[in-house]
């Protein structure tokens, strides 16, 4: 079972301030936006939002402390504990902090507000060739925009939003609640005006209310050289617009690379097969091998065995927003013609006469030997 004090590295009586101080310090430390998309730090960014969900909650607080995570499970307005997905952990660091902007300008919204706009994901097919060099990729993408009658207020020209009597304009509302733990004070989102503090009496025809309308824009992603399929990079106030002239969400550019049949690729490193002939591998040779952005020249040493891999040190990709670059790994292998020509018939039978039918031995290892001076 998990300590979620120590998750957040707290004491067991630590204050909220000092619990959601610890939360904000390890989120932006793990943030995967921060971290290029590693899984590992996804994992810890989840896990310490986890902990700092339950633990800002006195409710949830109370029954942890009591009874652990099984006591997690009738806890809460919603009725039961759920350990949270990335989408989840996410909301919750935008909610409490509203992003990274937010942060380093004060914190976060407080109070009611236009909501924000919703993210959008946008899936990027690439090259391999385009991964080895890094690329702009100009796309189109469907998005939510102001509307242009009511300029995004919502509201029908010539009217306006008011303020919202339930809350008066505070966005939120407060509860007071008894339970087996005590009184507690709850803070929901309006139900009249939904968090926005205003409501709109006589909505706009064209956009019936929203303040948006569907539309397109073009936009041009900058992609670094070296990402691989699944990692992302976030646009930030790119996505669509929040109701009521919310601001913009974001867009989280989702990389996928397609397959090159020439290479295996294992990080930054790219492995491949070259086909040599007999005469090749004997006597060696300079041959040509597949490069990522065009064919190299690699120089096979006489007497060279099929199977033997070559590297070529700094010929794969680069590291993604880091100095260096990956090697290329090079297997040469024998290439026996299917359907060899009369002339290459009599010199292959010459060859075999003269080399016999059984196969050459191999050296013995080193560790042969020593099985056999030890009499093993």
């Amino acid at each position: 079972m998990a300590d979620f004090y120590a998750t957040l590295g707290v004491a067991r009586d630590a204050s909220d301030d000092d619990i959601k101080k610890a939360y904000r310090k390890l989120a932006t430390q793990w943030h995967p936006d921060r971290n290029g998309g590693s899984k590992d730090a996804e994992e810890k960014f989840k896990t310490i939002t986890e902990a700092y969900d339950v633990l800002r909650d006195p409710q949830k607080r109370a029954a942890y402390d009591r009874y652990g995570e099984a006591g997690l499970r009738g806890a809460g307005p919603g009725g039961g504990f759920e350990h949270v997905d990335l989408s989840d952990a996410l909301n919750i660091f935008m909610r409490d902090f509203g992003g990274f902007g937010d942060m380093f300008a004060g914190g976060g919204r407080r109070g009611g507000g236009p909501r924000a706009g919703s993210d959008l994901k946008l899936p990027l097919s690439m090259t391999l060739a385009e991964v080895a060099t890094g690329v702009e990729k100009t796309v189109v993408v469907k998005v939510l925009d102001p509307c242009d009658k009511c300029e995004g207020s919502g509201a029908e020209p010539g009217s306006k939003p008011t303020t919202c009597n339930t809350c008066a304009g505070a966005g939120e509302v407060r509860r007071a609640q008894r339970s087996f733990f005590g009184q507690f004070v709850s803070v929901a989102p309006c139900p009249t005006c939904a968090g926005e503090g205003v409501v709109v009496a006589s909505p706009c025809r064209s956009c019936r209310g929203e303040g948006r309308v569907r539309g397109e824009k073009t936009i041009k992603v900058q992609v670094p050289a070296g990402v691989a399929t699944g990692q992302y990079m976030t646009l930030r106030g790119a996505g669509n617009v929040g109701p009521r002239s919310g601001p913009r969400g974001d867009i989280l550019v989702v990389f996928d690379v397609q397959e090159d049949e020439r290479f295996e690729r294992d990080g930054e490193d790219l492995f491949c097969e070259s086909l040599v002939t007999y005469p090749q591998l004997v006597f060696g040779a300079d041959i040509m091998v597949p490069g990522v952005t065009g064919e190299l020249s690699l120089r096979v040493p006489e007497g060279t065995q099929s199977g033997t891999i070559f590297h070529l040190r700094g010929r794969g990709l680069p590291r993604v927003n880091a100095s260096g670059t990956g090697d290329l790994h090079v297997r040469v292998q024998l290439w026996t013609p299917q359907e060899p020509t009369d002339e290459e018939i009599v010199l292959l039978k010459q060859l075999a006469d003269l080399q016999g039918t059984a196969p050459p031995q191999r050296e013995k290892s080193i560790w042969s030997k020593m099985k056999e001076a030890l009499g093993a």
